[in-house]
C-alpha cells in the first residue's frame, strides 16, 4: 500500500472523472472534488478550464488565466462542454438526484437547498456526484423529489437530453457507474479497506456487483506529493473524509 488515506483515494477517484476530458469547464462542488480536479489539471488533464466561481478562469494554483463572462459560462453549460461534480442528499439506482427536500414536496420533513441548477446541469452537460457519507439515507430506492435527472427519466425525452451523461458517483466507500444494460447503478471499484458487503449494507437498493470488483487505483508518489504539499497542505480533505488509513480488505 502507498500509505494513502481514505480521503486521498476519494481525491483520486474524483480526479479520474476528468481524465482525458480535454478543454472543458470543470466544476467541482465540495473540498474533495476540488482537490481532485486541481490534481487532474496538474497531471493528466492539463487542458481543463477551472473557474473561481465568479468571472475568472484560474490555474490550479489560483492564478488568473482569463475572463469567463456569464454568457460564455452559460454557453459552456448548455452545450455539453462542462463536467460538473455535484453533491446529492438522495440518489437512486438510475442516478436521479435530490437536493431539494426530504419527504412529501407539499409538506417536507426537511427543507434542503432547493432544485438550484440541477435540471440544467444534468440535461445539458455531464454530471457526476460526490457523496462523502455513503448511507441508506442517501442511496435510496426512490428519491423524494427529482432535481438532477437520471437515466430512466432522460430516456423518456431523448431530444431534450442529448448531452445527458452521469460518468460516475464517488462516495467514501467506492466508485459507481451506470455501465449496465438498463443503466442502473453498478459498483465499479472499492476503496481499499472496504468490502462489497459493507457497500451493500449501506445502499438502499440492489446494486449491480460484478464477480470481480477492483480497488480504486492508488495515488502515485507524485500525486500524493501534489495533494499533500501543493494543493491541500492544510488537509481539508481529511476533515471531509475522516482519516481511515486504507488497508486491504476482502471482496
Amino acid at each position: 500500500m502507498s500509505g494513502a488515506t481514505r480521503a486521498e483515494y476519494c481525491v483520486i477517484a474524483c480526479a479520474e472523472a476528468w481524465r482525458g476530458a480535454g478543454e472543458i469547464l470543470a466544476s467541482p462542488m465540495g473540498p474533495v472534488p476540488s482537490v481532485g480536479v486541481r490534481l487532474a489539471r496538474h497531471t493528466f488533464s492539463p487542458d481543463l478550464l477551472l473557474t473561481d466561481g465568479e468571472a475568472m478562469l484560474v490555474g490550479p494554483d489560483g492564478t488568473v488565466e482569463g475572463w469567463l463572462p456569464y454568457r460564455q459560462h452559460l454557453a459552456l453549460v448548455t452545450g455539453g462542454r462542462r463536467h460538473v461534480m455535484m453533491g446529492a442528499s438522495q440518489i437512486d439506482r438510475f442516478g436521479n438526484q435530490n437536493i431539494s427536500c426530504v419527504g412529501d414536496w407539499a409538506r417536507p420533513r426537511r427543507q434542503l437547498l432547493g432544485v438550484r441548477g440541477a435540471p440544467v446541469n444534468t440535461l445539458n452537460n455531464p454530471t457526476s456526484y460526490w457523496i462523502p457519507r455513503h448511507s441508506r439515507r442517501v442511496f435510496v430506492e426512490r428519491v423524494d423529489m427529482v432535481c438532477g435527472v437520471g437515466y430512466d427519466r432522460a430516456a423518456r425525452h431523448p431530444a431534450s437530453a442529448r448531452f445527458h451523461r452521469i460518468p460516475r458517483v464517488v462516495s467514501d466507500l467506492g466508485v459507481f457507474d451506470f455501465a449496465t444494460p438498463d443503466r442502473s447503478m453498478r459498483l465499479a471499484s472499492l476503496h481499499p479497506g472496504v468490502t462489497v458487503e459493507e457497500v451493500r449494507e449501506a445502499t438502499g437498493f440492489e446494486l449491480t456487483v460484478p464477480d470481480e470488483v477492483p480497488y480504486t487505483r492508488e495515488p502515485t508518489p507524485d500525486e500524493l506529493r501534489l495533494i499533500r504539499e501543493v494543493i491541500d497542505p492544510r488537509g481539508v480533505r481529511e476533515r471531509e473524509v475522516p482519516d481511515r488509513s486504507a488497508e486491504s480488505g476482502g471482496h
